[in-house]
């Protein structure tokens, strides 16, 4: 189908903006498509973007061919779900985000078993911290640790995830263990936030003996990786906050050290997101299942 493959790069350029970036989404060579859209604009007979040396925007004839192609694109994925359901042998891919903690200690390890299970299944896992957008960047699920979100999108929720606030022995050696949760601020702790343009941790929230207590904690530096904040307090730089299956070893091997345990974190929600208009389509009903399920064991098993 050479016409549809070519609506495809052309939808996946309008929304990244360039045809490297939409190409290697669809995992085409820039040359590869960029001929396809060439190929778009002569049969059309029109042109479908502006070019300049720094920028690629779309013509006005072509924003409005975007939303047409959308939808004939959302329309036929729609009938070959449809289609799908009737057969025994789910296949197609499946484009799936995860943060880096979660992904890479939870979602990753399963995704193998999974596709044993369905071979004509293909996954393509992006980690980030930062926020997705599902649709523009065309994901099909996404999970998260955090509050579950006002969205128009359906919601899966897996489990409530502890959290728990940690630091390294030679932190607390040399700057103390806080005895309270003001003590965090008061004393001015090295708090190492998780932190990227729009993220919601620009405070913590812990539990009270009479609610929600709210901590305007800082530190003196930040990163959009947890990872990377967890290898920082290892180092003995500071205190993080996290779910505790994602710094479970560390927490056994006594390399961090837990804090403030009658006070922990409010616990975090794991959950997926994903078009309400998938719930048609087998194969993610079959993935969202299996993880939900898998995920919850896994995340169980190292907490416990």
């Amino acid at each position: 189908m050479p016409y549809i493959d070519s609506l495809k790069v052309f939808v996946r350029v309008v929304e990244l903006g360039s045809i490297t970036s939409g190409g290697r989404d669809l995992r085409l060579t820039p040359a590869v498509a960029s001929n396809r859209i060439k190929e778009l604009e002569s049969r059309l007979g029109v042109r479908l973007f502006n070019r300049t040396t720094r920028k690629l925007t779309p013509t006005e004839v072509g924003r409005v061919f975007y939303k047409e192609a959308v939808k004939v694109l959302d329309t036929l994925e729609e009938a070959e779900a449809i289609v799908a359901g009737f057969s025994d042998h789910p296949k197609g891919v499946i484009a799936v985000a995860a943060p880096f903690g979660v992904g890479r200690r939870v979602i990753a390890p399963l995704i193998p078993q999974f596709c044993e299970q369905y071979p004509d299944i293909e996954i393509r896992l992006r980690l980030s911290d930062r926020q997705v957008d599902i649709l523009h960047e065309g994901l099909d699920v996404s999970f998260f640790v955090g509050e579950l979100l006002d969205s128009n999108l359906k919601q899966r929720k897996i489990m409530d995830c502890e959290r728990v606030l940690a630091a390294s022995p030679a932190y607390l050696e040399t700057r103390g263990t806080p005895n309270t949760p003001l003590d965090l601020v008061e004393d001015q702790h090295n708090c190492l936030m998780l932190r990227y343009p729009r993220s919601p941790e620009y405070f913590w929230m812990v539990e009270g003996q009479d609610g929600p207590i709210k901590l305007e904690v800082s530190g003196q530096y930040d990163s959009d990786d947890g990872d990377v904040l967890t290898e920082w307090a290892l180092d003995g730089h500071g205190i993080v906050n996290k779910p505790r299956f994602d710094i479970a070893n560390h927490l056994a091997s006594g390399t961090l050290v837990p804090i403030l345990e009658e006070t922990p974190p409010m616990p975090s929600s794991f959950a997926c997101l994903y078009p309400h208009r998938k719930l048609l389509d087998p194969k993610i009903r079959l993935f969202v299942d299996y993880m939900a399920d898998e995920s919850k064991k896994q995340v169980m098993s190292v907490t416990s």
